[in-house]
């Protein structure tokens, strides 16, 4: 066996604290991140994207509203217009609850493939969808070509 010496016991010392203070510092940074998103999500609970299918590139300046059930008809509650990644991050009214119901995007699609002068087959793109838990965040992409399109719940 060899000797421990002094100085090998303060370097296993002072490794041991730098792993322990480098822990420490990842989970707070992971904390902090998380209490970031949650509050971001808190703040807005429903986000878009649309994506061209013929490109794989983002879609952008596509005009959005949101409209909520509102007995046999839709009330319009806000709109906007997708950014150069090809998102609206916060869709939902600023200072308004969430509350659980029926809800539809409309993707005013026509409006793009005419500034692109190209024909589609679907003008505008209405996604139906139910938010049943409104403390959850609500993401819904649009995978967009001219002649079709697909949508999913993200996150």
């Amino acid at each position: 066996m060899y000797p421990i010496k002094r100085h090998h016991i303060k370097r296993f010392v002072l490794a041991c604290a730098l792993a322990a203070a480098a822990a420490t510092t990842a989970t707070a940074a992971t904390a902090a991140t998380a209490a970031t998103a949650a509050a971001t999500t808190a703040r807005n609970p429903i986000s878009v994207h649309v994506l061209d299918l013929q490109s794989g590139q983002p879609t952008a300046g596509v005009r959005v509203t949101l409209e909520a059930r509102a007995g046999d008809a839709w009330r319009e509650l806000a709109g906007g217009v997708t950014d150069a990644q090809g998102r609206i991050a916060a869709l939902y009214p600023e200072g308004r609850p969430v509350t659980a119901g029926d809800y539809r995007i409309v993707f005013q699609t026509g409006e793009h493939y005419a500034r692109q002068k190209q024909a589609t087959f679907f003008p505008r793109i209405p996604v139906e969808f139910t938010v049943d838990a409104p403390a959850q965040h609500y993401h819904i992409p649009l995978l967009l070509s001219p002649f079709g399109y697909s949508t999913y719940r993200g996150n």
